[in-house]
């Protein structure tokens, strides 16, 4: 089976060992933990993010128990989704 065209690239994987909250999610496994997208791009999807979220009491997303976007496999998951987002923007540029 072929490897997908950003597994082990040097762009698609960092850690920032250094961080003052490295790793922010209990449990993560820190050898494995991608900090490239510390803030979720995935976030605006809501409940299409495909991550371990919930909603809190006032309704907010609250992601502390997902680490979708953090693990060093979900590269190709995280930017397979920015079509979807594209989408989105564009269905609320058009609504305006």
């Amino acid at each position: 089976m072929e490897k997908p065209y950003w597994e082990g690239k040097h762009y698609s994987f960092f850690s920032n060992k250094e961080c003052e909250y490295f790793p922010c999610h209990q449990g993560a496994d820190p050898e494995n933990f991608n900090c490239l997208f510390c803030y979720c791009p995935l976030y605006a999807l809501g409940d299409k993010c495909g991550g371990n979220f919930r909603y809190t009491d006032k309704g907010i997303k609250d992601c502390t128990n997902c680490q979708l976007p953090h693990k060093r496999k979900n590269y190709g998951y995280i930017t397979g989704k920015y079509a979807e987002l594209a989408e989105m923007m564009k269905k609320i540029k058009d609504s305006e």
